[in-house]
This record gives structure tokens, sequence and C-alpha cells, in this order.
């Protein structure tokens, strides 16, 4: 039988991540992130789900995502309904999630070559 190693097609995977840290590919990330396949947005400045705001979205939504996981900490924590609404007006799914879940969830969805893009809630130390 012969085996080969099949190389991902996208830039990002995520290796792990809980409520204070992440790391993307080699790099060990401390404070809040957006992340897609081909693209990392570092220091997104947003740490509480609930009083996340629709605006707080809008670089999510620029990379044009058919889903996106909200990954709100070591803990599931619902956003406010406006910025539920805001997603389903472009019609992107919202995906609310621990980070652990979000980042398994990102690397499947990422190898099936989805259009996903996940935001990270990290707390500061």
């Amino acid at each position: 039988m012969q085996l080969s190693h099949e190389l991902p097609d996208y830039a990002f995977t995520l290796r792990s991540a809980d409520g204070q840290v992440a790391r993307v590919n080699d790099r060990t990330l401390s404070s809040s992130f957006i992340l897609s396949p081909q693209q990392l947005i570092e220091a997104w400045p947003v740490q509480d789900s609930a009083a996340l705001t629709p605006d707080d979205l809008l670089p999510l939504l620029a990379l044009q995502p058919e889903v996106v996981l909200l990954g709100t900490g070591e803990r599931q924590v619902f956003p406010p309904a406006a910025v539920m609404a805001a997603c389903l007006r472009q019609g992107v799914g919202l995906e609310v999630m621990t980070n652990a879940a979000a980042a398994r969830t990102f690397n499947v969805l990422a190898s099936e070559s989805r259009k996903v893009v996940a935001g990270f809630l990290l707390a500061p130390r």
C-alpha cells in the first residue's frame, strides 16, 4: 500500500485554542483575532461576546464567508440578537461555540474548501 502526504490548499491551520491563547500554524496568539483559510487578522479589538456589536463583525463579513464561526472563549456565550441578525441579513450563517470547538470546526470546514471565517475571543491575562 502506497501512502502519500496530502498538503492542504490553505495557508492557516488552527493548532489549538482555549480562552486565553491560540496557536495558528507555528504562532502563538494571546489577543482576539480573525482567521480565514487564507488570512490571519491579528489584534481584533473584541474581548466579550455579550458586548459584540454588528460593526465588530465587519472585518469578518468583508472576507465574504458562507459561514462565520464565533469562538467565545472557554464557555459558549451568545452575542446580542442584533449581531445574529447582521449575519442573517448578509445571508451568512453564524455559529457560536467555545474556542476549542470553533478550532476543530474551522479546520474541518477549511479542509473541505468551504468559505469559512472565524473570530476568536481571547481574554487578556
